[in-house]
């Protein structure tokens, strides 16, 4: 009898593989769900007003979920080639996504339209305030530039004609830098003038500096600025109030650190120096008094403390008025001899 041909171990793969291929398996059927679920979520919006618009294509799924293994098991050669092209066909998605978009908005100008494109646009608003905070002083926070950006931003979108064929980025960003440098100038108190006459000090400033390499007299100001010395003068005066700091700033101190209002002097506050020298001096008067004659001590008591007159105390003592005048330049000269004395 013939020996039966031997049958290889790998013939029933292409077969089981063939065999699995009309009931596909649990993951790529779940694979397949998601996908179609995708392309619903992409389809058409319906608005407000029963319109439906177009929406923004979802992501496409990578090269490791789209590749499909060979008969023997293995996966195909050609997924970066495939990862290569989704990404291009997913950018091509979104251009023509967000281009549809603005003909959408367009023609109905609705306003989920519109912030669906504040959305889309809104890193801009980042990006420019960014730009515009590096000038900035520090207690200018970069969120309210943010801020007043974005009404920048809604106020391009709604004056932004496609038809004109124009780049939306470029013109949107010269509108929401617009918007951040009026909202500065609103809360300026400081009137632009004088903002502008500083801008000149300081360009003067440098050039002098840069000329004769030390730092410029008022007069050669002046002359730069084909001013008088007074009308410089009258100048700095007014610069005054542009100069702002925070009073939150710390300062260094050696090792420590302190915030600015803790620098700050108090006016109102009692200082220990001066009330102990005054302390001291009226404990010297008290006993350069007590060493007055009783006639001079009398005269000094009733005229520095009891706020008599010449006249007064010359009744008082019996005396006339002009006695009592002597009497008086006496005391004083006595009590200064004696505090000096004391020095």
């Amino acid at each position: 009898m013939t020996e039966p041909t031997r049958v290889p171990d790998d013939a029933g793969v292409g077969a089981h593989a063939a065999a699995a291929s009309p009931g596909r398996s649990g993951s790529q059927q779940r694979s397949g769900e998601s996908t179609e679920a995708g392309r619903r979520s992409g389809r058409a919006r319906r608005g407000t007003d029963g319109q439906r618009y177009p929406a923004l294509p979802q992501a496409q799924p990578t090269a490791e979920t789209t590749a499909q293994p060979n008969g023997f098991g293995q996966s195909t050669g050609g997924r970066r080639s495939s990862a290569a092209g989704t990404d291009q066909r997913s950018a091509d998605e979104v251009e023509a996504g967000i281009v549809a978009l603005w003909q959408a908005f367009g023609e109905h100008r609705d306003q989920e339209l519109r912030d669906r494109l504040v959305l889309h646009y809104a890193p801009l608003v980042k990006y420019v305030a960014g730009r515009v905070g590096t000038g900035l002083p520090s207690h200018v926070e970069v969120s309210d530039l943010i801020q007043s950006g974005i009404f920048g931003l809604v106020d391009a979108i709604e004056k932004f004609e496609p038809e004109r064929g124009l780049k939306f980025e470029t013109y949107a960003m010269q509108r929401i830098r617009g918007a951040i440098l009026d909202d500065l100038r609103a809360q300026d108190w400081v009137p632009r003038s004088v903002r502008s006459r500083a801008r000149d000090v300081e360009r003067a400033l440098e050039r002098l500096e840069a000329k004769y390499q030390r730092t410029a007299s008022d007069a050669e100001l002046a002359a730069e600025l084909d001013l008088s010395v007074d009308e410089l003068r009258e100048l700095f005066a007014q610069l005054q109030m542009t100069s702002v700091v925070a009073l939150d700033d710390l300062i260094g101190f050696g090792s420590t650190t302190a915030s600015l209002a803790e620098t700050l002097p108090d006016d109102r506050a009692e200082d220990p120096i001066a009330t102990l020298v005054d302390r001291d001096s009226r404990r010297q008067l008290a006993e350069a008094v007590e060493r007055l004659s009783e006639r001079d001590r009398i005269v000094v008591t009733l005229y520095y403390f009891e706020n008599l007159t010449l006249a007064e105390i010359g009744k008082v003592l019996g005396v006339t008025e002009s006695r009592v005048c002597q009497l008086h330049t006496r005391a004083v000269l006595r009590l200064r001899s004696k505090l000096t004395e004391q020095q």
